[in-house]
């Protein structure tokens, strides 16, 4: 009998988002997978609306109506970015089912989502330790609340611990992906 850990049962899918509460690390994570697999990265932070901005650089939670434009726009540019290099990955933190059912329908393609899990006091920490520009860490707590953890079961979901080093996640992702060729500085 082996011992290996078994490969995750999911999709395959050219969108792979990078999701989690503010300062899991979706940003970092997202990137370094970009790079890895030669795809082009998207941080879903740049695809908010003004009034969202304002909204979180006042300590005031998002609601629903203010999320569904701010993932319709991600959603449409990643799936340009997957159309132009057949893979793109984005950073998004994609709290709720819901939202991660709507990035999927909008996608109108499988997406997979890469879970970021971590403590509320891990994160806690990391977030007193960073300065971003809107995401005060009076939020934090909002944004466990609003955490509908994704269910393998039944969702495209990869969960990975954000206390293991970026290096092991992305390579923890790129091996579960054998339909995207990771990106070798020596090819």
């Amino acid at each position: 009998m082996s011992t290996a850990p078994s490969q995750p049962q999911f999709e395959p899918a050219r969108i792979i988002i990078v999701m989690g509460v503010s300062s899991s690390g979706k940003s970092t994570i997202g990137a370094a997978l970009g790079r890895a697999l030669h795809a082009p990265f998207l941080d879903g932070d740049k695809y908010h609306p003004e009034a969202n901005v304002e909204k979180m650089r006042n300590g005031i939670p998002l609601t629903d109506e203010d999320r569904w434009p701010w993932l319709e726009a991600l959603s449409a540019a990643l799936v340009e970015a997957a159309e132009k290099k057949n893979v793109a990955v984005g950073a998004c933190s994609a709290l709720r089912k819901t939202y991660r059912d709507f990035i999927t329908e909008k996608a109108g393609e499988p997406v997979l989502f890469v879970y970021l899990d971590g403590s509320r006091d891990v994160i806690g920490e990391r977030m007193a330790k960073r300065h971003h520009e809107y995401m005060p860490t009076s939020l934090l707590d909002s944004q466990f609340a609003t955490l509908e953890v994704p269910d393998p079961d039944t969702e495209n979901v990869l969960k990975v611990p954000v206390t293991d080093p970026v290096n092991r996640i992305v390579t923890t992702v790129t091996a579960a992906l054998p339909q995207h060729k990771s990106f070798k500085r020596w090819q």
